[in-house]
């Protein structure tokens, strides 16, 4: 069982890994939060949080890197409801109303603004019609690394057969809620390196899937906020807004 102050450790290794993608160690903690113990508490602790499954070490020399179940702790009890920012609102609205006036590859240019907004691969399924567009994988390109290459390879095959595959996950995710899955969690991709942010979308009669999938290192609460926008967009909302929690 965890202590207040593991909890914030493992909140702040998360926030520094999502950062840098290094692993975190104690020094770190120790310049950039204010947690007021000795850094030998602080590796106690750390080493805590290891045996409770929640940060693993890669090395023996090497600071820490959240595992799925810590992440999983993150997402579901810590992480807290974020806004976008007025700027990423503005952006989003002021294209998003754009391409609905336009109403010209509305799908695949959504899918492209998603992907640059959230820096992850975006991929949207109208599930009626079976219409797939994707955007981004280059932006996973340009985080892969030689351990996670076979993992990247699954994510690319998966959106290639996303179609297929469409009526499987709409059947998983619940109604309303957007899913964060991550590493082996996700239902399309056996990854241990990758999490997808995904959430049905309805309008009318038709419906269909909306998703960000990304390195586990990706900002959770900003893309669960970009799904959760994008899909009452893709619903047909007359206007999309950020319910902003203080």
């Amino acid at each position: 069982m965890m202590n207040e102050r593991q909890i914030k450790i493992l909140s702040a290794v998360i926030k520094e890994y999502t950062k840098t993608g290094l692993p975190v160690g104690s020094a770190v903690l120790t310049q950039a939060y204010n947690f007021d113990v000795s850094s030998a508490t602080l590796r106690a602790d750390m080493a805590a949080l290891e045996r409770e499954g929640m940060l693993y070490q890669p090395h023996t020399s090497a600071g820490r890197i959240p595992t799925d179940e810590g992440f999983r702790y993150f997402v579901e009890e810590i992480m807290p409801e974020r806004e976008l920012s007025k700027r990423e609102q503005q952006q989003l609205q002021k294209e998003l109303l754009k391409l609905k006036a336009q109403n010209t590859r509305l799908m695949r240019t959504t899918a492209k603004l998603l992907s640059t907004v959230g820096n992850c691969a975006a991929v949207i399924v109208n599930a009626k019609t079976g219409e797939v567009s994707d955007f981004g994988l280059r932006n996973l390109l340009a985080q892969v690394d030689r351990d996670n290459v076979d993992d990247l390879c699954r994510i690319a095959e998966t959106l290639d057969y996303i179609d297929e595959r469409c009526d499987t996950l709409m059947r998983e995710l619940p109604e309303g809620e957007t899913q964060i899955y991550i590493g082996e969690e996700n239902p399309l991709a056996k990854t241990r390196n990758y999490a997808m942010v995904v959430s049905k979308y309805r309008n009318g009669d038709e419906e269909g899937i909306v998703a960000l999938i990304g390195p586990k290192n990706m900002k959770y609460d900003k893309n669960k906020s970009l799904i959760d926008y994008v899909k009452k967009f893709l619903g047909g909302a007359a206007a999309v807004t950020i319910i902003v929690v203080m």
